[in-house]
């Protein structure tokens, strides 16, 4: 610490720090300072005390307006019980009774008492019961009167039959099935019937009206002001509170109000931290404040030296871009110094290193190209088709029927492999070029080997390099069977974004030695056949989708050969069909 003092000590006072920079620096702190410090302690003192006044008035409304909407609902409810009690005082309702009605006298009764409940109900009433001694009841829903004893109040409730019983709040869930007990919070009030003159004396009229409006205005309180509500009635059963555990406190803020229907007290109770937060939260504001604002002042000292850093990082900035190969990036030139010689060599070797790239791309491509374009037969095709079509007819002249159908397939066959125009095609085009394929061997074998080809119809407009199948199933009859018997199973399937291909037999298999170097490069290998191997279809694999795709192969020697192949999907363009399926099919 002390270093660090004698240090800060020397650069202050040393000549390069004798300036005027440093000058604005001490009078920005003074001048901001002194009357900011001041002015933030009296704004503090008259904000702090304007806003627990209104924070304390705040709560006492907030209480008051639940009293008035608890009011509401209990009003209500005290009078729809005065509005049945004066119904049952008619004498022409003395005959309603406590069973089941009998007769249909009694049923036209009870089906007037239960729509003039009916009628009583507003949007927020759930149920209107009167409920007999004997366990019968009246109203629109089915009732399990045995399930009221769930409710605590109803068990407390006395036989007498004098006043009003306020069953506090519970869920509804006395219906008569599981599937009617809606579990809705509801606010009970249960009135006895103990007009000696009316009907239905000593039953009880029950009305549960829907509490969630009420609850949830509880909760919002509760989250607004941080504090703990509690409802009790007259004899301090608890209707309501705050589920969160609270321990209360002298210095507590006490909310309290009382319902005059009831007796309801209703008391908030507000810890004297929560109280006074406002007012610490403007203290530390205050504080902030005041220290942002010193920062401010010595950073404003500082802005023309940051202006020259501003540009050093700039550069810096952008050759991290030029790294991570956005070769766009270009620095803008602001002056004709150091940094700008800096910026005009940085800008001029960016685009030389984007054009040197581009010519790269472009070789790489040609490369690509060319190298695609030896994997297929060097020939005329013009003299090689002419020469089939001659043979062909030919053979249909001295009826030889076999040679001019394998000629006819043969021809197809070279038709397609030999045009060039197009390196990728659909997989339906290369699956038919197979299928003329295994006719010639078909011709020159006989009915001895089993093709099997599962592939879905949406599948085959997806595009595979051209004449990779071929060499893999000519392998099959060269080197896997013997006189052409066997079984071959081809699967096509697609794997999220990728095409899976899987292609088997049960030939002789290839022995391990030559397994191991079957996808090596070969030289030897290139003066055989004209390239057209599994190591060339793999290359080709690799050529258009990268090194990552292409061929595994697995065989075991006397039990068969199993190849697949993986790539990504890619569709073809439809501006850029030509006649090759045409060319196909046209013979």
């Amino acid at each position: 610490m002390g270093h660090l003092r004698k240090l800060l000590h020397n650069r202050l006072l040393s000549g390069s720090y004798r300036s005027i920079r440093t000058k604005m620096l001490f009078c920005f702190l003074l001048v901001t300072l002194i009357p900011l410090l001041s002015l933030g302690a009296l704004s503090y003192y008259q904000s702090a005390k304007v806003i627990n006044s209104q924070f304390g008035k705040y709560g006492e409304n907030a209480v008051a307006q639940l009293e008035q909407q608890t009011s509401a609902y209990l009003n209500r409810m005290n009078q729809t019980t005065e509005t049945i009690y004066a119904y049952l005082l008619d004498p022409a309702r003395a005959d309603l009774g406590e069973r089941a009605p009998t007769t249909y006298e009694d049923i036209m009764d009870k089906n007037d008492l239960e729509s003039f409940l009916k009628a009583l109900k507003n949007d927020r009433t759930i149920d209107i019961y009167i409920i007999t001694r004997t366990g019968y009841y009246y109203g629109e829903n089915d009732l399990d009167v045995s399930k009221l004893d769930r409710i605590p109040a109803w068990q407390a409730m006395s036989q007498s039959l004098a006043g009003n019983y306020w069953l506090g709040f519970y869920p509804q869930n006395h219906g008569m099935r599981i599937v009617a007990d809606t579990g809705i919070p509801v606010l009970g009030l249960a009135v006895p019937i103990n007009n000696p003159y009316g009907a239905l004396r000593g039953s009880k009229i029950l009305i549960e009206e829907n509490a969630e409006e009420l609850l949830h205005m509880f909760r919002l309180f509760e989250q607004d002001t941080k504090a703990h509500l509690r409802i009790r009635d007259p004899k301090s059963r608890v209707i309501y509170e705050t589920t969160e555990a609270f321990a209360p406190q002298s210095s507590d803020i006490v909310w309290n109000r009382t319902i005059a229907l009831n007796g309801w007290s209703i008391e908030a109770r507000l810890p004297a931290v929560s109280f006074y937060r406002s007012s610490g939260i403007i203290r530390s504001n205050t504080m902030l404040v005041a220290l942002i604002s010193s920062l401010l002042a010595l950073g404003l000292a500082y802005l023309f030296a940051n202006r020259f850093t501003a540009r050093i990082r700039r550069l810096k900035e952008a050759m991290q871009k030029v790294s991570f190969g956005k070769l766009h990036t270009r620095t803008p030139v602001e002056a004709k110094d150091e940094l700008g010689s800096l910026d005009i060599s940085f800008n001029n070797m960016v685009g030389g290193v984007q054009t040197l790239i581009g010519e790269i791309e472009r070789s790489e491509r040609l490369k690509k190209e060319a190298e695609l374009k030896a994997f297929h037969y060097q020939i005329n095709p013009h003299l090689l088709f002419n020469t089939l079509n001659s043979i062909q007819w030919k053979a249909k002249l001295a009826g030889a029927e076999d040679i001019r159908r394998m000629l006819y397939h043969l021809t197809v066959l070279l038709e397609g492999n030999l045009d060039i125009s197009q390196e990728l095609i659909p997989i339906g085009r290369e699956l038919r070029i197979i299928e003329h394929f295994l006719k010639i061997q078909e011709i020159r074998h006989g009915d001895t080997f089993m093709y099997k080809l599962e592939c879905e119809e949406q599948l085959k407009r997806y595009l595979i390099p051209r004449m990779t199948l071929q060499p893999l199933f000519e392998n099959i009859f060269f080197h896997g069977f013997e006189d052409g018997e066997g079984e071959i199973r081809l699967t096509i399937r697609e794997a999220g974004n990728h095409l899976l291909l899987t292609l088997s037999d049960n030939g002789a298999g290839i022995p391990a030695h030559k397994l191991e170097r079957l996808l090596l490069p070969d030289l030897s290998k290139s003066k055989g056949r004209g390239g057209l191997g599994v190591q060339n279809a793999d290359q080709k694999f690799k050529l258009h989708f990268g090194q990552q795709y292409g061929l595994s192969v697995q065989s075991v020697q006397g039990e068969g050969t199993t190849i697949l192949i993986e790539w990504p999907k890619r569709e073809e363009n439809p501006h850029d069909n030509n006649e090759d399926d045409q060319g196909i099919n046209r013979r």
